[in-house]
């Protein structure tokens, strides 16, 4: 397998950051971004700068037929995961690759129970610091995917081999992970501390970086993560925990995770997908995990007066 086509479905910060990047790396014709007539027509109108550069992207029709991507990469937000897959229906075949840059543990089966789960191959990306704002994205740590696949196939092998080609040809930053699904599930546990806790205290990366509340919330909700992976044989340890933990000391502290941005621009945030999932998890082995139900419902509370 051989990537040549590029398709991303999805213009926030991911998006925009990633579609730069490639199309500065791979030259024009190599990126797409795939959209609906009212989404094309309104980037058309405004445009899209990175960094302070406006982007010059390719956006094709959703309603397009016969030219499939070669990599199709998912970067929207879980609340828009179902349109996006319909978006897409006319830009997979039997040869794409697909990768989910969603945050959770649950775009991949979605998408994989529409296309196939024999197209995917896992990601997660991290340590970024990447915002959008407006039509504007900014960044100034770029980090890196970490790349694998939970099944050792030879046609799974085959479609992993050709991300490993593209990312060495284009210096996509990338670990090659044994298990990816431990990988997931750590960063599923760092989105669930960090992007809520950020979010309830309304501040930046900053304010869970210093000793107080805000980073004992953190902490806590990112502990009981950890008893949810151990109940789903997920070997999360010690050291994955220090490990996201000094990640998250390390960006930049004027930056700031997803939800806060959504609480910024008053809109819905992916709570759902983070504290919702930690409580669906613990009705299944009726547990008790407090942070995150206190968690939920004060996002929710939160979220009522936009």
């Amino acid at each position: 397998m051989n990537i040549k086509k590029i398709t991303i479905v999805g213009m926030g910060a991911l998006g925009v950051m990633y579609g730069d990047f490639f199309t500065k790396k791979l030259g024009e014709g190599s990126l797409e971004f795939v959209a609906n007539s009212s989404r094309i027509d309104r980037f058309t109108k405004e445009g899209v700068l990175c960094n302070g550069r406006s982007c010059d992207f390719t956006l094709v029709d959703e309603e397009e037929e016969g030219k499939p991507a070669d990599l199709l990469l998912f970067a929207v937000k879980a609340n828009s995961l179902e349109s996006a897959i319909r978006s897409v229906k006319n830009k997979v075949s039997k040869d794409t690759i697909i990768m989910s840059l969603l945050n959770g543990i649950s775009s991949e089966d979605i998408i994989g129970k529409a296309y196939g789960m024999e197209k995917i191959v896992h990601c997660v990306v991290q340590g970024m610091d990447v915002i959008k704002a407006d039509n504007k994205v900014t960044y100034s740590q770029f980090g890196q995917f970490c790349i694998g696949i939970t099944e050792n196939t030879l046609d799974k092998k085959k479609r992993l081999q050709a991300v490993i080609d593209l990312f060495d040809k284009v210096g996509m930053p990338y670990t090659l992970e044994e298990d990816i699904k431990r990988r997931v599930w750590s960063k599923f546990m760092l989105n669930v501390g960090v992007n809520q806790a950020v979010m309830i205290y309304e501040g930046t990366y900053k304010t869970v970086q210093k000793p107080g509340k805000a980073r004992e919330l953190m902490q806590n909700a990112m502990k009981e993560v950890i008893i949810l992976a151990e109940k789903e044989n997920i070997n999360i340890t010690k050291e994955d925990f220090d490990y996201y933990v000094k990640l998250i000391d390390n960006m930049n502290p004027d930056g700031m995770p997803s939800m806060r941005q959504d609480g910024l621009a008053k809109r819905k945030s992916e709570v759902e997908l983070f504290a919702g999932t930690v409580i669906a998890l613990a009705n299944k082995y009726k547990i008790d995990l407090p942070v995150n139900q206190w968690i939920y419902e004060t996002v929710r509370e939160m979220e009522s007066k936009y």
